[in-house]
This record gives structure tokens, C-alpha cells and sequence, in this order.
């Protein structure tokens, strides 16, 4: 059991550092705006999330 949570541990840490490379070895790192109001193309088409259109068609009413 200990050897399978110590290969697992030696999987995952490797995969964890990678893609946190930035949030963690950079000055003032910081995670990725992924919502859809943080996307500057979607933003000029109009889309914006259904929580945020929800909000402007009660404030509507």
C-alpha cells in the first residue's frame, strides 16, 4: 500500500509542478483568467456567462 501512494506521489507531483510552473516560480504569478468575461474575443462578440445575463435580464424587469 505504501508503495503504491509513494508511486502515485512520484506521478502526480512532477505533473502538478508543470502546470503550476508559472503560479509558482514566477514574480507575482498568478492563475489564468478562465472565465468567459476574461476572454477578450467573446467579450467583443457579446457572450458573456449565463450568470451575468441572468443578473442584466432581472435588473430589466
Amino acid at each position: 500500500m505504501l508503495k503504491l501512494f509513494l508511486i502515485c506521489l512520484a506521478l502526480l507531483l512532477p505533473a502538478v509542478l508543470i502546470m503550476g510552473f508559472r503560479v509558482f516560480f514566477t514574480k507575482n504569478g498568478k492563475f489564468p483568467n478562465s472565465h468567459v468575461e476574461g476572454n477578450a474575443a467573446l467579450r467583443k462578440k457579446g457572450i458573456t456567462c449565463a450568470r451575468s445575463q441572468d443578473r442584466a435580464a432581472r435588473k430589466k424587469q
